[in-house]
């Protein structure tokens, strides 16, 4: 026997896990169709793993092993596998469709007689069976190798206990875009507003540089709220806007989901000191092209290009619109482009929900500070990082990330006390000391600034749920939500929600939305603190105490005593809350 064959070679690899989802069930149901078929879709698959530069390990029946130099080829050829796929099965009806899951780890492998083993590639195998059919589903130490490459949307899945590996590990699953054709249903479309409605897409970043991906961001950033501030106009909030970064999607589907008339699309390029910006509105009704241009400009001169960008857009929307709105939707400008870099780096992670990354964004926007003082946008949003550390039970100290989040807040709003975001985060530091009727205030103000901001809305449906006003909460909160239907801090209005309708005692109501929140969220364990009361008083006692104990396996020093304060709302809510915890087992 050669001695090759024995020898064991260890390197880092990306690792590409797939399988057919039940492939038994297939063979079963008509074995000559499926093994045609699964023929026809490994032809596919292992070009693609060719052309993406991948080396197929092992296979057996109707898995596959493959390894990548890199993590982006491994998730690249991914999602070019599951949408050539796609394609393929559009015919076929859904329980006769043949879909590989998909699963993707970097890690140490060993390599013998040109087959993988070892711990990655269990690792990968064991994420390949959490996707979805269709899916794809990458671990934490891969994410960190794609997330600021490959622009796409993930969803983070939180600590995965999987078999035959001793730690919990990080996942995510691929959301955008969907391996899937969506078919279009048009009893589905989201109704056009009374008014113009418009939705800013991701700008495609052109200058080759993934460390540029941010000023593309900016520009969509900085439009969406210049338009935004227009009274005359409905705007789908920016979050919703990028969630459709890197889609395929035509551009008349992309209108019809998000319920808009018009569409911007445009790309951004930047070469040394200069920045070349196109754009163009299209209809969403037919894919006709209203106006489109291209913009020349210097690096710092950045501010006066979204300024003209904006104007061109919106004098094709809307001829007459006053010079004074288009003049009020201008939001101040930082001294230094330095911090507004460090801002627009910092945006995406702000809203992310997890901790490591909102230690990032925090990081960047102390960066900021430091470069321009007055920058109220940066101060802004370092006081929301603050207040979300208190909020989630991320903090080792709430009270002194309270104070910090506050004292922010007000040093933003005194530098620009007419930016609705700065009121915005405000009122939430003022909501999270229990400052109700200031942060009432500063809310409305917010949104007769900005009426299409989604984030404003979801505040204000938490303020009313605290001052006992569920009815409207639950309005505001729905306003939010058509607004940004996809807006990944969505989950936060679904838990809103369930609060909402814990209030008005409907108690099965609350754990529909509760755990629809953390359906689309599931590293939101802290509305575990409110759907244990919520099972315990709809009497569900058994489904309270397993909730109680998701809570304290997140957090082992939750102590009713410790905790309670932390919960903002009106008493007679605060005491069902906590009876509803001490009846679940929640230790005082």
């Amino acid at each position: 026997m050669d001695r090759q064959e024995h020898r064991v070679e260890r390197r880092l690899a990306a690792i590409f896990a797939a399988d057919v989802a039940g492939y038994s069930r297939l063979m079963s149901h008509n074995e000559v169709e499926t093994l045609r078929t699964l023929t026809a879709h490994r032809e596919v698959m292992d070009r693609l793993i060719a052309e993406h530069r991948g080396r197929i390990a092992n296979t057996a029946g109707d898995s596959v092993l493959a390894e990548f130099p890199s993590a982006v080829d491994a998730v690249q050829c991914a999602i070019a596998v599951q949408e050539a796929l796609a394609s393929a099965n559009q015919d076929d009806a859904e329980r006769e469709r043949l879909q590989f899951r998909i699963g993707i780890h970097v890690g140490d492998v060993m390599i013998r007689g040109g087959d993988l083993l070892g711990d990655g590639v269990n690792i990968a195998a064991r994420l390949e069976g959490i996707a979805d059919p269709g899916g794809i589903c990458i671990s934490e130490a891969t994410y960190g190798y794609v997330r600021k490459v490959v622009p796409l949307m993930f969803s983070d899945l939180g600590p995965q206990k999987v078999k035959n590996i001793e730690e919990p590990i990080g996942a995510y699953a691929l959301s955008e875009p969907s391996p899937h054709p969506v078919q279009i249903d048009p009893t589905k479309f989201l109704p056009l507003p009374s008014k113009p409605s418009i939705a800013v897409l991701p700008f495609t970043n052109m200058s080759g540089d993934p460390e540029q991906e941010y000023l593309a961001d900016g520009m969509v950033e900085e439009i969406t709220a210049a338009l935004s501030r227009i009274r005359s106009l409905f705007v789908i909030a920016r979050n919703s806007g990028l969630s459709y970064k890197g889609t395929k999607k035509d551009v008349r589907q992309i209108a019809q989901e998000l319920g808009v008339r018009y569409v911007l699309v445009g790309s951004i390029r930047k070469s040394g000191s200069r920045v070349r910006v196109t754009a163009e509105l299209v209809d969403g009704s037919d894919g006709g092209h209203i106006w489109a241009d291209r913009y020349d400009s210097q690096v710092e001169d950045i501010f006066d290009l979204q300024d003209r960008l904006t104007e061109a857009i919106i004098g094709a929307i809307l001829p007459n619109i006053r010079a004074t709105e288009i003049e009020r939707a201008r939001r101040k400008r930082p001294d230094s482009l330095d911090a507004y870099d460090c801002v627009m780096k910092a945006m995406p992670t702000v809203w992310s929900n997890d901790p490591e990354t909102a230690k990032q964004a925090l990081e960047l926007l102390e960066r900021a500070m430091a470069l321009d003082p007055d920058y109220a946008l940066a101060k802004s949003m370092a006081s929301w990082c603050h207040a979300q550390q208190a909020m989630y039970l991320r903090s080792s100290d709430p009270q002194r990330d309270r104070e910090r989040a506050l004292a922010l807040a007000e040093e933003a709003a005194r530098l620009d006390s007419n930016d609705p975001l700065v009121l915005t985060t405000l009122s939430a530091a003022y909501t999270l000391v229990g400052r109700l009727d200031r942060a009432s205030t500063l809310i409305e103000k917010a949104l007769q600034l900005d009426p299409n901001s989604a984030w404003a809305w979801q505040r204000s449906g938490w303020i009313h749920v605290y001052r006992d006003q569920p009815e409207l909460a639950l309005d505001h909160f729905k306003h939010g939500l058509r607004i940004s239907p996809f807006d990944p801090i969505n989950f936060n209005s679904y838990i809103g929600m369930g609060m909402a309708h814990f209030a008005a005692v409907r108690y099965n109501d609350a754990i529909e939305w509760l755990k629809k929140g953390l359906q689309e969220r599931p590293s939101a364990v802290w509305a575990y603190r409110l759907l244990t009361p919520a099972y315990a008083h709809a009497g569900r006692m058994e489904d309270a105490r397993q909730s109680a104990t998701l809570l304290l396996h997140s957090y082992p020093e939750f102590t009713i005593s410790r905790h309670f304060q932390n919960i903002i709302s009106h008493n007679e809510h605060m005491n069902r809350i906590i009876e509803g915890l001490r009846k679940a087992g929640v230790p005082e």
